[in-house]
């Protein structure tokens, strides 16, 4: 920490860290360990405030900038920002399904106009319940039929929506995310 610098608050820290889960605030990374990085640059805020305050990796953190292939400050506060979103709406398997559809379209596993069918296990339809209310995930069959455990279906298949991998595109590409009008 340069000289002269006050350190970061603990409480601060810690609210910065629960936000981004303890991982870096880019979807398409979320590594750890993470740094604690300010926005605006130390040097021209010259304060410490969590609309200003990230969670970034040490390898984010050094791309942080201006330049080609570097992440610049729109972006940081776009990511911040959804981030609040995400949290505020969706529960942790939901998050984790979205941050996997993000890798899958993004490698190119995943077709947005027709994604692949998932299954989870039953009852997960009360873990996934904002996706499915937003319509950005739909239950479909099981592929081959229902799997039963005894008497209960032991899988529930899912599929994002079209409208569901324009939600994770968006997401993963730091761009703004309009939750649908009857839930806000």
């Amino acid at each position: 920490m340069p000289e002269g610098r006050p350190a970061i608050p603990a409480e601060l820290r810690r609210r910065v860290l629960v936000e981004a889960g303890h991982r870096c605030a880019i979807p398409t990374c979320r590594q750890h360990p993470v740094d604690i990085e300010h926005i605006e640059d130390w040097a021209k805020v010259q304060k410490h405030e969590f609309e200003n305050l990230i969670a970034l990796c040490p390898t984010c953190h050094r791309r942080k900038g201006n330049g080609p292939d570097q992440i610049d400050r729109k972006a940081l506060r776009q990511y911040k920002a959804n981030l609040a979103v995400l949290n505020s709406r969706y529960g942790d398997l939901e998050r984790r399904v979205i941050e996997l559809h993000a890798r899958a379209l993004q490698d190119g596993t995943a077709d947005p106009t027709n994604p692949p069918l998932f299954g989870l296990g039953t009852g997960s339809v009360f873990h996934l319940m904002y996706l499915l209310q937003d319509d950005y995930l739909k239950q479909v069959p099981w592929p081959g039929g229902q799997i039963t455990f005894g008497p209960l279906p032991a899988i529930e298949g899912y599929q994002f929506t079209p409208a569901g991998s324009e939600f994770v595109l968006r997401w993963a590409a730091a761009q703004p995310l309009d939750l649908p009008a009857d839930t806000q």
